[in-house]
């Protein structure tokens, strides 16, 4: 699937074709930033079949990486019309921790924070938090605060104490000891290493291209 679909509002599972899919988007870029930045950016036509419904608070629900595992972002930008396109901004699903407050608590380990995400949230947590680390260690937070900034992005946070990479799918939040495969490999700069270079996977007219070369096409 490398066409994204657009959900509306209160969309919770993304689960059929939503209010359709964007077969006409002329591009669709996500970039992910490690326990950072996890945002989409969608050029579309303001004569495409669904230029009319797309709106601030819906979803785009398309793959983030060339593993064609899609995920959902909420639109919460969308610029006027030059050219005869718009582009629209999208945040991940996960963003709307920004404005979900957990208790004050005290903990000594991670699992025990990770559970009183939940167990303390105000409101009702839709999201759950699970974690392959066990690390201990003192964790105090003294007045309401955002999730998201309890996870890390404040002195203090849960990265800040206890380490670890966040992943995000859906409505599962993943704080893992090291995302990726370990191959006891050393990286040296000017030996095995000769260049670096930003990866972007970009959906476009039902091609993926990664850093700019053609990996397929999933024919829809």
């Amino acid at each position: 699937m490398s066409k994204p679909i657009l959900f509306g509002s209160a969309e919770t599972t993304f689960t059929g074709n939503g209010l359709g899919r964007l077969s006409d988007a002329i591009s669709c870029v996500v970039e992910e930033k490690l326990n950072g930045k996890y945002e989409l950016e969608m050029v579309y036509p303001v004569n495409g079949i669904h230029f009319s419904d797309l709106q601030e608070e819906r979803f785009l629900y398309c793959p983030h990486d060339e593993t064609e595992n899609p995920q959902p972002f909420e639109i919460y930008r969308i610029t006027r019309p030059i050219n005869g396109k718009v582009t629209v901004f999208a945040c991940h699903l996960s963003y709307k921790l920004n404005k979900m407050l957990v208790k004050p608590f005290t903990a000594s380990g991670v699992q025990t924070v990770l559970s009183y995400l939940t167990s303390k949230a105000i409101d009702t947590m839709p999201f759950t938090f699970s974690s392959d680390k066990t690390t201990t260690g003192s964790m105090n937070i003294e007045v309401p605060t955002a999730i998201k900034s309890v996870m890390g992005g404040m002195e203090g946070s849960i990265l800040d104490v206890y380490g670890g990479e966040w992943e995000y799918d859906h409505w599962q939040c993943i704080l893992r000891s090291r995302r990726g495969d370990d191959n006891d490999v050393n990286i040296r700069y000017g030996k095995n290493l000769t260049d670096v270079k930003k990866v972007t996977a970009t959906y476009k007219y039902g091609n993926t291209y990664v850093d700019g070369v053609n990996t397929g096409t999933d024919g829809s």
